[in-house]
C-alpha cells in the first residue's frame, strides 16, 4: 500500500475518531469537544489534498485509491455537515444553525454523483473530478470550519450562512455540471 492509500485510510480512521469526539458522552466542555473537533477535521481535510497531490505527483495513482478517496472524503464531509447540524439546532454553536434542507440537497448531489460513477466503472470508464467539483469541497469544508469554530466572533454567523449557501451553490452546479459532461455513461445499453 503506497502512501497515498495510507493517507486515504487515515481520514477514515479519522472520520471515526471526529465522530467519537463529538457523539460519545466525555465529560469535556463544549469548546473543547469542539476545538478537538475541528483540529481533527482539518487533518482530515488536509489529508485529502495531500493523498491527491502525491498519487498524481509520484505516480501512486490506484484502484483503491480511485475507490476510497471519494469515499473517505464524503464520510469525511457527511459526518461533519450532521454533526454542525446536530449541535446548531442544539444551540451550542456560535456561528448558528446549518440548514437541514442545504445538508439534503448536498447529500442527494452526491448519492447522484456515486451513481453515475458505478455506471461508469461498470463500463470501465473512469471519471475525473471537475475543477467545480473540486471547488465545492474546498467550500464545504471551509464551511464546516466556520461552523465548528467555538468563538464569539460576531461575524462567524453571516460568513457560516454565505459559505453554506455558497456551497449550496456550487453543489448544485456543479452536479449539473457532472451529469452533462457524463450524460454519455447512460446512452449505452447494458448486455
Amino acid at each position: 500500500m503506497n502512501i497515498a492509500n495510507k493517507l486515504t485510510l487515515l481520514r477514515v480512521v479519522l472520520v471515526f475518531a471526529f465522530m467519537g469526539i463529538i457523539w460519545l458522552p466525555l465529560s469535556l466542555s463544549i469548546g473543547t469537544v469542539l476545538w478537538i473537533a475541528l483540529a481533527i477535521f482539518i487533518i482530515a481535510s488536509l489529508t485529502d489534498f495531500l493523498d491527491g497531490y502525491l498519487a498524481r505527483k509520484l505516480n501512486l495513482v490506484t484502484n483503491l485509491g480511485k475507490f476510497m478517496d471519494p469515499l473517505a472524503d464524503k464520510m469525511l464531509v457527511t459526518a461533519a455537515m450532521l454533526a454542525v447540524v446536530d449541535f446548531g439546532i442544539k444551540g451550542m454553536l456560535p456561528a448558528g444553525i446549518l440548514p437541514t434542507w442545504i445538508v439534503v440537497f448536498i447529500l442527494l448531489r452526491e448519492f447522484m454523483v456515486s451513481g453515475v460513477r458505478l455506471i461508469a466503472a461498470n463500463q470501465n470508464h473512469v471519471i475525473a473530478a471537475s475543477y467545480l467539483g473540486k471547488l465545492k469541497t474546498v467550500i464545504q469544508m471551509a464551511m464546516i470550519i466556520v461552523y465548528l469554530l467555538p468563538v464569539n466572533w460576531p461575524i462567524l454567523p453571516v460568513l457560516a450562512t454565505c459559505l453554506a449557501y455558497l456551497a449550496l451553490v456550487l453543489t448544485l452546479v456543479s452536479g449539473f455540471e457532472y451529469l452533462w459532461k457524463n450524460k454519455d455513461v447512460f446512452k449505452t445499453e447494458a448486455h
